[in-house]
């Protein structure tokens, strides 16, 4: 089965071929689509619906699109659906402090990450989620992952998602649990 991933963040292709066996994945690249996909929405379904219905509609095969972000509770569930531009830019580093920055003034430092995988699937549509609860550190610890990874401690947990390992992260991560939900579907089709 061939299934494009709605994406060339070569992190998230990297940590999504870890979890996917038996399917031929293929990025944006591979399939020659260029275009930016606007996500003007203000959920995450909303915005990973968009994404997988217009690669849908440009390439004709199964695709799937995520939407996720880092929802800190202090920050009233920001950055969320905006997270990949909290800063007014697509810039994580600029990003990641602005987060930092907002928190200064607050002790509670809880903080989860939740992704929204929308499946086209033979021109069916399916959504499969996934939250990992944690805490924001003080300062960066690490520079694995992307996004707010370097800052971000998993519950149960000491090191960020910037310094675990990422057999580790792709045990635990919001993306892993929602992207073996799909996996868990797509072998059942599959078979």
């Amino acid at each position: 089965m061939q299934l494009v991933v709605a994406s060339n963040n070569k992190g998230k292709i990297l940590e999504i071929a870890a979890l996917v066996a038996g399917v031929d994945l293929l990025s944006l690249k591979d399939i020659g689509f260029t275009d930016e996909i606007p996500e003007p929405y203000n959920t995450f379904e909303e915005n990973a619906y968009a994404k997988a219905s217009a690669i849908s509609a440009f390439c004709g095969l199964n695709v799937f699109a995520d939407d996720s972000g880092l929802c800190v509770t202090a920050l009233g569930g920001a950055p969320g659906v905006d997270s990949a531009h909290f800063s007014g830019e697509r810039n994580d580093e600029k990003n990641l402090q602005e987060v930092l920055d907002r928190l200064k003034q607050y002790d509670d430092r809880s903080a989860f990450y939740k992704a929204v995988i929308c499946l086209i699937c033979e021109g069916a549509v399916y959504y499969f989620d996934g939250v990992c609860e944690g805490s924001i550190l003080y300062e960066k610890s690490g520079d694995g992952g992307f996004g707010y990874d370097p800052v971000f401690v998993p519950d149960g947990y000491t090191q960020s998602f910037g310094t675990l390992p990422l057999a580790v992260k792709n045990q635990i991560s919001h993306r892993a649990k929602a992207v073996r939900k799909m996996v868990e579907f797509l072998a059942l089709r599959i078979k």
